[in-house]
């Protein structure tokens, strides 16, 4: 149990400091009856309109999370609250079902999930996405699927029925071929091996499943780029998709702490890196551009991906896209998350 710890939040004009040690950073749940589920999205930069997100907050950690800004419009911290507070949407289903039922609803594919982890380790208990995957199963409605965990195995009955009857495609994040040194920067995310094995699980049972190397983080993990795409496909990934790097507001404080903290011998030489590929910045907040990276570098990292993707069967790769398999063209006019 780590202490809690927070950057200031931007949006709270009283912060308050401990007059002693702070606390424990104990998990705290609360559930809510949301008003509504669907997020519809407008950034040119997210290859996709709607999304489900049963979770506000993620347990698994990952000191580089984009999403972690999000808790910062409930009032809460980008640190430990963000890994700690987690709201609970226990209508998600429900609410779901309702939204897909509409005249107007023109069956558009879903993506899970934008700001969290659809699979972390609440699911076990709340089954919230596996009943919100049953509803686009029964309606049905093409579904994309983002995620660290193994625990998206339990539910491969739901998605191998919702491929047949819909389409679904599965993408795998994973950032370090080094577990030692994922440890330190994503604590409580699943192991690599156990993704790798989730991976090649779903694809046993015909569920498509790719490979997101994200975030890539120059000087830091961009050398396990080829390892990571050679597990993948030996996994059966068809695809792969990788993004760099981007620290937006006090996601910066987060993960610059836990990188100086945890690999102090490189957290120089990784911040020149990240700042280079964004001329001098650590995140670029223009519209079209969020996800773009530059300079000598980063050109060199786009290269390795390209060439190891055509290496190991992918077909080459994108920034922040994919390679489809040949067997779900048909499918993928109508699902384009990846």
């Amino acid at each position: 149990m780590r202490p809690a710890e927070n950057p200031r939040n931007p949006f709270v004009q009283t912060q308050c400091d401990w007059l002693g040690p702070p606390p424990d950073a104990a998990l705290a749940v609360r559930e809510e009856h949301a008003r509504s589920i669907l997020t519809e999205n407008d950034s040119p930069d997210i290859p996709y309109r709607w999304s489900v997100n049963p979770y506000r907050g993620c347990q698994h950690g990952c000191a580089y999370c984009y999403a972690r800004r999000t808790h910062e419009y409930l009032g809460l911290g980008a640190g430990s609250d963000f890994e700690t507070r987690i709201v609970v949407k226990i209508n998600a289903p429900e609410l779901l079902a309702a939204e897909l039922r509409r005249p107007r609803w023109t069956r558009e594919q879903i993506a899970f999930s934008g700001v969290t982890d659809c699979y972390q380790p609440l699911e076990a208990r709340y089954r919230l996405t596996r009943r919100c995957l049953e509803v686009c199963r029964e309606l049905p409605n093409p579904v994309g699927i983002v995620t660290k965990s193994f625990l998206i195995t339990r539910d491969v009955d739901v998605l191998a029925e919702l491929r047949r009857r819909s389409a679904v495609r599965v993408l795998f994040s994973v950032t370090f071929a080094d577990e030692e040194l994922a440890r330190r920067i994503e604590p409580q995310a699943p192991p690599g091996p156990l993704r790798f094995a989730a991976m090649q699980k779903l694809h046993e049972a015909g569920v498509p499943v790719g490979v997101l190397i994200a975030p890539v983080i120059p000087g830091l993990n961009d050398r396990d780029i080829p390892a990571l795409l050679e597990r993948a496909a030996g996994c059966g990934a068809t695809w792969a998709s990788y993004a760099p790097v981007r620290l937006p507001g006090s996601v910066a404080d987060v993960f610059l702490g836990r990188l100086r903290q945890t690999v102090p011998n490189a957290a120089d030489r990784v911040e020149a890196r990240m700042r280079e590929m964004r001329g001098g910045r650590l995140n670029n907040p223009e519209f079209g551009r969020r996800m773009e990276g530059r300079g000598a570098y980063w050109e060199s990292i786009q290269r390795l991906f390209e060439t190891m993707a055509a290496r190991f069967g992918f077909g080459g790769g994108s920034e922040c896209g994919g390679s489809v398999e040949p067997d779900v063209v048909e499918r993928a006019k109508q699902l384009t998350l990846f």
